[in-house]
């Protein structure tokens, strides 16, 4: 709940220190004195525009600090401080602060750390709901009728919001692999030519290093065939070295045991034809190494060149071309396996479909007989706000299909009509401020909810009306209190008498000085207060006698 409000040179405010307590808390005051500027110091530092006109004349800056203290931080306001990275220990109260300078510029801070205005308009929903006479948020936005329902009927949407969460989920998965399976069945052509191709040409591993190496090897047998030949028919003739090498070892073989010198040349002569025999033989082994077949040449350089080519048209090495082969054949086959799993993916998708919808529906007639017990229980609470002529409907609309969410198919909206057989308005086409509080009032009371927020604020609720339609106003205010902490800005003696605290604001002039204060009655000076409310600018013991009547009764 709200604390504290410390004020600093916010329009006719100098220096105000306010602490409140739970419950019910009225202010109260002379017309003019100055209760519009507190709402306005503390939507300022809810986040609301800065305007250099509430900085008080004659200061540099102003300032706004708001404390509100938790048993546990509500989900919300935990999220987005954790969001912005800020760490409040349990127990620790939560300080929101704004400065002003009258320049214009403004800055924010939660717990003395700087952040954005934005973090503070952020969390405002959740510590401060403000009906007054042109407040547009709270009960009046549209937005936040469906929640409202859901909690009055007890029902819990989270269900459907995991259906919804799960259905989505299926329904995303369906089209990627649909996506999948039309862009690979766009190239399945392509795919086939390409995989016919490379079947057609079979490549095989370590291919090209085998190919360039025979290739190699006979481009240097055409180089050496004409040598070889040569050396052949040198070797090979009637008048070759090798044959005059033997027809000499033959003839020196007669007389070579006439001298020991003939006989060591027969040995040399030996040697050079054993040598000269080996040679031959290796010059025979070379040239049948080496021979050259043209046609062979040109096959090996035709295969090397067409595996090359095709290679370079998948971007690939040549060795990599039986991997890019399984590649094509796994892609036609996702093709055929992809239009499988597309039907498992659509039935499952389909399934979660008619989950969602099913818990959907139970969830609209929820709605719809939830909705019929909250028109009856707010037209309870009418007559006695007089608003006996009003009638109120809560409209569930089944939304279409494209609009379905996690929250379900309905579109949830508070109506009223203010006058008979006037057609039904949402609440914020009321043209009466002072109704509109006291229809949100009733919505509160049938609702039995204090809504999200740390504190409700209500401002002159009371505007308009007096006697037992004030006392109405008033239970119904203590009512909504209870456990919470509700402060409402009144003219009327009976929603004051009903505060669990009372304030009252005072506008003083001192020559060309003006100040607002605020201060904290106790009981005597309440029932001076309520005197002064019921009597006017002359408070007379009736008055008074009146007041103490009045704070007995509650």
């Amino acid at each position: 709940m709200l604390t504290r409000l410390t004020i600093r040179n916010i329009v006719l405010i100098e220096a105000l220190d306010l602490d409140f307590r739970g419950g019910l808390g009225v202010l109260t005051g002379e017309t003019g004195a100055g209760k519009s500027i507190l709402l306005d110091a503390l939507g300022l530092v809810l986040g609301n525009r800065a305007e250099s006109g509430l900085v008080r004349a004659g200061a540099d800056r102003a300032s706004v600090a708001a404390t509100f203290e938790f048993a546990a931080l509500p989900p919300a306001i935990s999220e987005t401080l954790s969001d912005a990275d800020i760490v409040i220990e349990a127990g620790e109260p939560l300080i929101l602060r704004r400065t002003l300078k009258a320049d214009g510029g403004s800055k924010a801070f939660v717990n003395d750390q700087a952040v954005g205005v934005a973090l503070l308009r952020e969390m405002a929903p959740a510590l401060v709901e403000l009906h007054g006479q042109h407040d547009d948020r709270g009960l009046v936005n549209p937005r936040g009728h469906r929640a409202l329902l859901d909690r009055f009927a007890q029902s819990d949407p989270a269900s459907v919001t995991a259906a919804w969460a799960e259905w989505r989920a299926a329904e995303e998965r369906l089209a990627a692999a649909r996506t999948q399976v039309e862009t690979a069945q766009a190239d399945q052509d392509l795919l086939l030519a390409h995989l016919a191709e490379l079947s057609a040409i079979e490549p095989q591993a370590g291919e090209e290093a085998r190919l360039a190496e025979a290739r190699a090897a006979m481009q240097k047998g055409e180089r050496l065939s004409g040598d070889l030949e040569l050396l052949r028919q040198l070797w090979e003739g009637s008048d070759s070295p090798l044959a005059a090498l033997r027809v000499a070892a033959r003839r020196l073989d007669r007389i070579a045991a006439e001298h020991p010198l003939l006989a060591d040349a027969l040995g040399a002569l030996d040697r050079a034809v054993i040598e000269a025999s080996e040679a031959e033989d290796k010059l025979s082994a070379a040239a049948s190494a080496l021979v050259h077949d043209p046609l062979a040449l040109e096959r090996a350089e035709t295969r090397l060149f067409d595996l090359r080519a095709i290679a370079r048209k998948h971007r690939c090495e040549v060795d990599h071309l039986p991997d890019k082969m399984r590649e094509l054949r796994a892609q036609l086959d996702a093709i055929e396996g992809g239009e499988a799993e597309l039907d498992v993916l659509s039935a499952a998708a389909r399934k979660a479909g008619e989950t969602y919808s099913a818990r959907a529906r139970a969830l609209h007639e929820a709605r719809i007989t939830a909705a019929d017990r909250l028109d009856s229980a707010v037209a309870g609470e009418l007559a006695p706000l007089k608003l006996d002529a009003a009638r109120f409907r809560t409209a569930v609309t089944e939304l279409p299909e494209e609009r379905w969410g996690p929250f379900g198919i309905d579109m949830v909206e508070f109506l009223i009509a203010t006058n008979p057989g006037a057609d039904f308005a949402p609440l914020n086409k009321i043209a009466s401020g002072g109704e509109l509080s006291r229809f949100i009032l009733a919505l509160k009371v049938a609702l039995a909810e204090r809504g999200g927020a740390a504190a409700m604020i209500f401002d002159e609720i009371d505007r308009g009306v007096g006697g037992a339609v004030a006392s109405a106003i008033g239970e119904r205010l203590s009512r909504l209190a209870e456990g919470g902490q509700v402060l409402v800005v009144t003219h009327s003696p009976q929603v004051a008498a009903r505060g669990r605290t009372h304030f009252v604001i005072h506008k003083t002039s001192e020559g060309t000085v003006t100040r607002t204060s605020v201060t904290l009655l106790d009981a005597a000076a309440r029932q001076e207060e309520i005197a002064r409310m019921l009597s006017g600018a002359e408070v007379t013991p009736e008055a008074r006698a009146q007041a103490d009547r009045l704070l007995e009764g509650v």
